[in-house]
């Protein structure tokens, strides 16, 4: 049995300093919708989701990850989870309130153990959505966010002994040992994973697209506009989804994917994969090759905005 803290994985919020560019990117070539926007913040959809948005965009002479933001299943929810967080030592930054961003909702907001700030909500209307259609090349959700740590054994253990977190799968490197850890939250294989790194950053954040041919479309609509593809087209073999990284015009690392695992977890039993095998990076072996100068590519900036809430 599993005793889940949190229900799914709403959005992403980033804070960049070439915002226009940066809304460009996202609502011209990467298929996302604007549903709301104050000032220097911007909210973006994806049409096939029923959340209010997925990617919250801010303008800001510095470039961080502002937040991540969890679902949980109601206000008694949030409430007991932000008494519980406040008991254990967490740096809970404010008590439970009403939310003004899109969707309304109740929650809160908190530090994790190396100062990322995630949010945790309930009560959230659902936005008006459809089904994406076949061979539209648009995201349908956000499916999983990957974050760099220096410590990630705490950083896993943190989430696991919060949130209830099940790591569903390890990388592993014969020279640098344990490299990547994926988390669930619900029976997706992973909703988090967390990354050995040089700096606390976002290593990346995926989004499912409907099927491999929108999958493939996308990704040759971002080749053909001369976006900087990073890692790709190919399909790992922890989740057995696929991947096409690229790079955002401010430098942060954006995945399409499609077919993520969905785990039998009763009987699912965590592996250790050796990634220095090309196949367990891409089982098809389509992908430019995984190496150093491929994988700096999502170390990022440092990142400025750890133990540091962004503006509501």
């Amino acid at each position: 049995m599993t005793d889940y803290a949190f229900t799914h994985l709403r959005h992403v919020a980033l804070a960049v300093p070439d915002y226009e560019k940066q809304l460009s990117f996202y609502t011209e070539q990467w298929g996302l919708s604007v549903a709301g926007s104050d000032g220097d913040v911007t909210y973006l959809a994806a049409e096939g989701s029923p959340e209010s948005y997925i990617v919250r965009i801010r303008k800001d002479a510095d470039k961080r990850l502002d937040l991540i933001s969890y679902g949980v299943a109601d206000a008694d929810a949030v409430d007991a989870l932000a008494e519980r967080l406040g008991r254990g030592g967490v740096q809970v930054v404010g008590e439970p309130r009403d939310l003004q961003t899109p969707g309304g909702g109740y929650g809160f907001r908190f530090f994790d153990n190396e100062g990322r700030t995630i949010e945790v909500s309930a009560d959230v209307a659902p936005r008006a959505h459809r089904k994406i259609e076949e061979g539209e090349s648009i995201p349908v959700k956000l499916s999983h966010v990957v974050v760099n740590s220096t410590d990630p054994e705490s950083t896993v253990a943190f989430y696991e002994k919060n949130f209830g977190f099940q790591v569903s799968d390890i990388l592993m490197h014969p020279r640098m040992g344990k490299m990547m850890w994926f988390m669930r939250t619900n029976n997706w294989h992973h909703s988090m994973a967390i990354a050995r790194g040089p700096h606390p950053a976002l290593h990346h954040a995926s989004f499912e697209m409907r099927g491999i041919d929108e999958y493939m479309r996308g990704t040759g609509r971002m080749l053909r506009g001369g976006v900087e593809k990073i890692w790709g087209p190919g399909r790992h073999q922890a989740g057995n989804n696929t991947f096409s990284y690229f790079l955002d015009p401010n430098g942060n690392t954006m995945e399409y994917t499609t077919e993520l695992e969905v785990l039998e977890e009763d009987t699912w039993h965590p592996h250790v994969y050796d990634f220095s095998d090309p196949a367990v990076s891409d089982q098809w072996g389509t992908a430019n090759a995984m190496d150093e100068f491929v994988a700096a590519k999502s170390f990022n900036d440092v990142d400025k905005g750890l133990f540091v809430a962004p503006p509501v």
